[in-house]
């Protein structure tokens, strides 16, 4: 019964989450097939400015992640004030991470993106790519404070237990996405055809939309949400408390960083065999983010509702929970290997390449299929390792593990041999089973569990 109990409050929590983000990257998948169609280089150009565009978002996540693990403690605790001062570090995160992302990606963006263009292809024109990626990133630069502000609200409002409102906005901006790309990539109904150009304006609109959805619906019940009476008055936070959370925010502000540079730095390990492997290997994340977003939103149900047992000091409790929610997560991603390998030869024809790029998709859509039950259990793992502010140790466990062993034994199998790529991939994957091994041993141990917001208070 217990179990049982846990199972439904999980899934309450993980359900909107899982359908705001699935309907976001169902709409991604949607325009990445709408760009695609104008030819191979603008979407090899979109997903590479993706790329770029993802280690903000996980820096941004990281920096908000130290204080919602306070907010969920706070809530656990009935602890209001102590909620909205982790909304107020959330702010001043957030604006200082955007402004660096901005300024990084603006006067940088002619090197980042000539990072993934050194692969030799018969069938991709790096200028015309190139060209393509800047219009994209420019314009969609001027989304990323729309995009900030709505994680700290919609963040601290599911770590309190309202995964709704977020949910709704996120499907009004999708719609919103949805109907722009279709106006403005293809210039229907009198609107100018802009190309990828009127792709990035389309995301800026629905972001925009999103943040004024969340902000408005959030502000007209605040009855509902106390934290947010007079959180605008002021940003100061008692130096303690900001000491604290710094504490815990910094090392996953760096993890979730240097995790997504990780991901950019093995994606242009593997672009060294052909801009071809580039586009299929986009394809393939294309349809991937699209089912992970189950055990990406469990992960993030696990991390509240472990943190709030922890905050009540139900330690026993958030124990047994996490070992539950571990295998949990393990069935459900068995469930979605099956789905992935069943139309792994039916998606990449959705898209208007060649041959040589449908066949890289199939294969990478396949590997990463059979490893998505490894990515569901690590990432129960590492929210139950940061739910008790063990920051420094899924530092750690996560992206120091990835640039001391993952990315350099790719350089090496990629640079120093002749085995295939696919091959490659499978080695690289496989890497994840030593995290996996070495989490279970430190959960089992329970060093992560620990009341912080009482030590904060």
């Amino acid at each position: 019964m217990q179990n049982q109990s846990v199972y439904r409050r999980a899934l309450k929590l993980a359900v909107p989450i899982m359908i705001q983000n699935g309907i976001t990257n169902a709409v991604g998948l949607v325009d990445h097939i709408m760009v695609g169609s104008i030819g191979t280089e603008a979407m090899t150009a979109v997903s590479i400015v993706g790329q770029l565009l993802f280690v903000f978002y996980l820096a941004i996540f990281g920096g908000l992640s130290g204080p919602g693990i306070y907010s969920a403690q706070f809530y656990g605790q009935g602890n209001t004030e102590g909620v909205r001062q982790s909304f107020r570090m959330k702010v001043l995160i957030a604006g200082t991470v955007t402004a660096a992302g901005i300024l990084i990606l603006r006067y940088g963006k002619h090197f980042l993106i000539g990072l993934y263009l050194h692969g030799e292809s018969t069938e991709v024109d790096p200028v015309l790519t190139t060209s393509y990626a800047m219009q994209y990133l420019m314009i969609m630069l001027i989304g990323l404070p729309f995009n900030s502000l709505t994680q700290v609200y919609a963040g601290t409002l599911r770590e309190t237990g309202d995964s709704f409102k977020p949910m709704i906005a996120g499907v009004v901006s999708v719609l919103t996405d949805v109907l722009l790309n279709y106006l403005l990539i293809y210039g229907k109904f009198g609107f100018p055809q802009l190309g990828v150009r009127g792709a990035a304006i389309a995301t800026v609109i629905a972001r925009l939309t999103e943040v004024s959805v969340l902000l408005i619906w959030s502000h007209a019940k605040a009855s509902a949400h106390p934290f947010l009476k007079g959180i605008w008055k002021t940003l100061h936070i008692p130096g303690a408390v900001r000491k604290a959370m710094l504490k815990k925010s910094i090392p996953i502000f760096c993890n979730e960083f240097l995790w997504a540079g990780g991901l950019a730095a093995l994606t242009q390990c593997y672009s060294t065999r052909g801009l071809h492997i580039v586009s299929g290997l986009n394809i393939s994340n294309a349809i991937c983010n699209l089912l992970n977003v189950v055990f990406v939103a469990l992960g993030n149900a696990v991390g509240i509702l472990i943190g709030q047992a922890l905050g009540a000091r139900k330690f026993e409790q958030a124990k047994r929970d996490s070992v539950s929610l571990t295998w949990f997560t393990a069935g459900i991603c068995l469930i979605l290997t099956a789905v992935l390998i069943a139309i792994s030869g039916l998606f990449p024809r959705l898209y208007d390449t060649t041959e040589t790029v449908r066949h890289a998709a199939k294969q990478f859509i396949i590997v990463t299929a059979i490893f998505f039950p490894v990515q569901g259990i690590l990432n129960t793992l590492y929210f139950t390792l940061r739910s008790g502010g063990k920051t420094l140790v899924t530092f750690l466990f996560d992206s120091v593990f990835s640039w001391t062993f993952t990315v350099p034994f790719a350089l090496v199998l990629c640079f120093l041999t002749k085995l295939p790529i696919i091959t490659v991939y499978v080695i690289v994957q496989s890497a994840d089973l030593i995290k996996i091994a070495i989490g279970a041993v430190m959960i089992r141990k329970g060093i992560w569990i620990s009341d912080i917001a009482s030590e904060a208070s």
